[in-house]
């Protein structure tokens, strides 16, 4: 889960975004990490006929709580479609090695909402996130969430893609 987390900060240092971009505005969040969002500058398509899509928030809300170490890997499950109660301990590792290498607070923003073309009901946006820790970095990664119980989880393949939920693999003898 170190070596997950390390790439993902990795990732976070070696991508940037372009210095021009929008400025976001700040959300509230009762989570230590900082919540951003970008306000569109135009109303977001909602389907047609169909419901309208999230706030930006509410996808934020996801990757703030995944990412917050004070928030217990028990109750962060629910974020993650499909995830198991296994899940918990590689989350809250995941979360730790965030706040261990200096990355949190991470900021995220979501822009480009839509409906998934591929999984009707699921909501793709582009996640900016920005850690503490190198000032100015940026990890810009297409996202998918699919809606739960009235709010919004990440899908199990975008999980899958973004943290290693599993036990760690023994270390070889030496």
């Amino acid at each position: 889960m170190v070596r997950s987390a390390v790439t993902f900060v990795a990732a976070l240092g070696l991508c940037g975004c372009n210095q021009n971009e929008h400025p976001a505005a700040t959300a509230p969040s009762p989570a230590p990490p900082a919540v951003e969002s970008s306000a569109p500058a135009a109303p977001i398509p909602d389907s047609p006929g169909g419901p309208p899509l999230p706030p930006p928030d509410a996808l934020i809300g996801v990757m703030a709580r995944l990412s917050d170490p004070a928030v217990p890997g028990d109750q962060k499950i629910t974020l993650i479609e499909n995830a198991s109660q296994g899940e918990a301990a590689g989350l809250d590792r995941f979360a730790v090695a965030l706040r261990d290498n200096g990355s949190l607070p991470l900021t995220f923003e979501a822009r480009d909402l839509a409906w998934s073309q591929s999984e009707p009901g699921n909501v793709v946006a582009t996640i900016v996130i920005t850690p503490a820790n190198p000032p100015g970095g940026q990890f810009t990664y297409p996202m998918e969430f699919a809606p739960s119980d009235g709010s919004w989880q990440l899908t199990r393949q975008t999980a899958d893609l973004l943290l290693q939920l599993d036990d760690p693999a023994p270390s070889p003898p030496r």
